[in-house]
């Protein structure tokens, strides 16, 4: 039996841009997504801690260094720019295997986005 556990997570970071006219997804910035572990196109959710919401949608890799985290498509309703966010992945496995597991939390700057 495989149970989902939690992967890794970018905790409070901020919305820098909502861009309505993308087909979607969410674009973070390449030094985030290396630090956490999240490859492009990986479903994540992302919880906005301004509203509650909720949703899943998959990545684009940003420009490194940009500090960009880019709700798109119909995500971009659901969010407001400088909103902080959560971002979380999730991996299957054996539960005896989930029980060792350790997963990857960043807490970047949530003025800037960078790494600290």
């Amino acid at each position: 039996m495989n149970i989902e556990v939690v992967k890794s997570k970018l905790h409070n970071v901020t919305v820098t841009e909502a861009n309505l006219n993308y087909v979607g997804s969410i674009t973070i910035d390449a030094e985030l997504m290396e630090a956490a572990n999240i490859i492009e196109n990986e479903k994540v959710q992302v919880v906005n801690n301004n509203n509650g919401e909720r949703l899943e949608t998959y990545v684009i890799k940003g420009e490194p260094g940009s500090g960009v985290i880019c709700l798109n498509g119909a995500a971009a309703r659901k969010v407001a720019v400088g909103d902080t966010v959560i971002i979380i992945t999730y991996a299957s496995m054996p539960i005896e295997e989930a029980k060792k597991f350790k997963p990857v939390f960043v807490f970047p700057d949530t003025s800037t986005n960078k790494l600290v």
